[in-house]
């Protein structure tokens, strides 16, 4: 009876937490809704805009200036703390939004997207340092699951405004009507930013800039990505370019070890890339399935990625319960079997004779197990790092994750590419097992992921810190 209420005010809509919480989620609602939006808006833009050829840097250009926003909001915010990404993240993500609802040819819409992308990747690692400064070690698996579960409305509801002013109004409305509502998220996070701005107590870890290694990280992913899109041997020189760049950056972004998974904190940062990898790289191509081989709606193939939202929440909240007892490494170690188990069983969806409704069950369930193991891994990353280094390692986090989700969605375009080639004629449906072997594929890699999940349980050694 006694802890009753401390149990009401010790929490994240505690008085202490409550203006902060429901601003985070505030800020996650709004970049959820942005990216349900725009993907929906895509289509009916680059046509407009005379654009359908460059296509793919629309998207790509987005992820690859974010790997650099990421990186610089992770060293601002071990330096001087997470005020400055978090405003100059916002305005730019902004900007972005309305350079692209204004374009009037690709290439200044490309450059909004591009905005958006380093506006992005500013707010998103400044976000998770406040949550580490913020949050005490037993609030942090709660405020990981709001986190997720703040994406499950703007799953439902934004490809379906979107697609509304797209077909009705214009475009170009889904951008520059989300544009002033960046304020709002903004003025209510801001005052618990400022709370917590400034370097950490224990001072700024001594480290060589890391600026020059994302942009590095940044222009060899862009080539990598522009590569793909080219037949011809310029797409090998650009390839030969982009290894030159990656490898000698990528690893020096990144905690020591995290290549060879060193036990501990290097294994969590490369758990996080492993399970984007297997899970993105299969959901890339799930609605194409569902439209190209059981001919589904875009509408009804889309509705299955709703189903993946409700359980990554579900997950995600199961992880932060109390009463879940249940060692992190193991919940990681459950979490990408799951995955593993759900990719690998989407190819049932290739018999006719097995109804198409299975796919959304079946991903809802993979949903779960990332929803599980990705909020464990945001909180085992704050439990083995330094105050001094949550931002750098905040930053090598999301940076693993995105260059895992590039690569192997990448990885995918190119075998479903490579398989399209060998139909006679574009009217021609892809061969079966192009889809087969994209999900084997990424089901191994979540299987690896779940024996690596073991490497996270450390020896009795120093917390280690992210080097250059």
């Amino acid at each position: 009876m006694t802890k009753m209420p401390v149990a009401r005010t010790h929490g994240i809509l505690s008085p202490t937490h409550r203006h902060l919480t429901l601003g985070i989620i505030a800020m996650v609602v709004f970049i959820a809704f942005e990216a349900m939006a725009v993907a929906t808006a895509m289509p009916k833009a680059v046509p407009e805009l005379d654009g359908l050829s460059l296509y793919a840097l629309a998207f790509s250009g987005f992820f690859t200036t974010s790997l650099l926003g990421m990186v610089v909001s992770g060293e601002i915010c071990d330096r001087r703390g997470p005020g400055l990404p978090v405003v100059a993240g916002a305005a730019t993500f902004s900007a972005g939004l309305v350079l692209a609802g204004t374009a009037q040819s690709m290439w200044p819409f490309i450059a909004g997207r591009a905005a958006q992308g380093l506006g992005g990747g500013l707010v998103i690692v400044a976000l998770y340092v406040v949550v580490g400064r913020s949050y005490d070690e037993t609030l942090r698996p709660r405020i990981f699951a709001a986190m997720s579960a703040a994406w499950v409305v703007p799953s439902i509801v934004g490809p379906l405004i979107s697609g509304l002013l797209a077909d009705h109004a214009s475009w170009r409305w889904v951008f520059l009507g989300l544009a002033p509502f960046v304020l709002i998220p903004l003025a209510m996070v801001l005052p618990s930013v400022r709370a917590v701005n400034g370097p950490p107590p224990s001072g700024p870890a001594v480290r060589r800039r890391r600026i020059p290694l994302a942009l590095a990280t940044a222009t060899g992913m862009g080539l990598l990505q522009y590569a793909g899109t080219r037949p011809d041997l310029l797409a090998l020189a650009l390839c030969g370019v982009a290894a030159a760049l990656l490898i000698p950056s990528v690893p020096r972004l990144l905690p020591p070890g995290t290549l060879t998974l060193r036990r501990g904190l290097p294994t969590v940062v490369i758990m996080r890339g492993i399970l984007a990898g297997s899970f993105f790289g299969a959901e890339a191509f799930l609605p194409l399935m569902l439209v190209a081989e059981r001919g589904l709606s875009s509408t009804m193939a889309g509705l299955s990625l709703t189903g993946g939202a409700l359980g990554w929440a579900a997950g995600s909240w199961y992880q932060g319960r109390p009463r879940t007892a249940v060692p992190r490494y193991l919940l990681i170690r459950i979490g990408s079997a799951t995955v593993s188990a759900a990719v690998a069983l989407l190819g049932l969806v290739l018999i006719p004779a097995v109804p198409a409704i299975l796919a959304a069950v079946i991903w809802t369930f993979g949903a779960i197990g990332m929803g599980m193991a990705m909020a464990s891994i945001s909180v085992l990353l704050f439990e083995f790092s330094p105050v001094e280094d949550h931002g750098s390692n905040s930053a090598a986090m999301q940076l693993s994750d995105a260059l895992f989700s590039i690569a192997f969605v990448g990885l995918a375009g190119t075998i479903f590419g490579s398989g399209h080639g060998t139909a006679a004629t574009s009217d021609v449906a892809v061969p079966l097992w192009v889809y087969a072997l994209i999900l084997a594929v990424m089901s191994a890699l979540a299987v690896f992921g779940s024996w690596a999940a073991g490497r996270i349980r450390r020896e009795s050694a120093p917390l280690e810190h992210v080097d250059s």
